[in-house]
């Protein structure tokens, strides 16, 4: 039976996110999370999305759709920012808990889109967000290089298709490795 992945684009609707000369994550995170979502289901997994189009739902509200969905992990796609533009670069992505699946998971992801080009600026635990501690299942949130970054932004541009398979299959490896052959 395949697992069930929910993917969530974040911010939407009034919550644009960050806002960088003119770019607007919720639309960079819609179009990755979409990307990668029909990527995953391409493999045989079931995917739910908790967006499809630019609508808002609290973090809470989205929390809530995995959980209804029974899903077996949970996974919320954003884009960084900094205070100053062009302080920073690369990937990172925030787990609730730095031990268990979601962080062998996060460590696939990571690695696989500093294959991409990312900077890997690893996992970071974050225990104060609603995505990934009111979630029964293991997730986690990517940070898809930053948005006031020009440098991650030309590599999310140019490279935008590998960066969803980099996603998706950092999920797969995960998930296929426990399984038997």
């Amino acid at each position: 039976m395949a697992e069930t992945i929910v993917i969530d684009a974040g911010h939407g609707g009034t919550d644009p996110g960050a806002v960088y000369n003119g770019r607007i994550e919720k639309d960079d995170n819609l179009n990755l999370a979409l990307a990668v979502g029909n990527i995953l289901r391409e493999y045989g997994y079931n995917v739910v999305f908790t967006r499809t189009d630019d609508i808002y739902e609290t973090p809470y509200r989205k929390a809530q759709e995995g959980n209804e969905a029974n899903a077996d992990y949970f996974v919320s796609i954003h884009r960084n920012s900094s205070l100053y533009p062009n302080q920073y670069n690369g990937a990172e992505t925030l787990v609730y808990n730095q031990y268990g699946p979601a962080a062998e998971m996060a460590e696939n992801i990571n690695r696989q889109l500093a294959n991409v080009g990312f900077k890997d600026l690893g996992i970071e635990e974050r225990k104060n967000l609603i995505v990934l501690n009111r979630t029964r299942m293991p997730a986690l949130l990517v940070e898809a290089g930053f948005l006031n970054s020009d440098v991650d932004n030309t590599l999310f541009d140019e490279r935008f298709e590998e960066i969803a398979y980099a996603i998706a299959n950092g999920i797969d490896q995960t998930l296929s490795a426990g399984r038997t052959p």
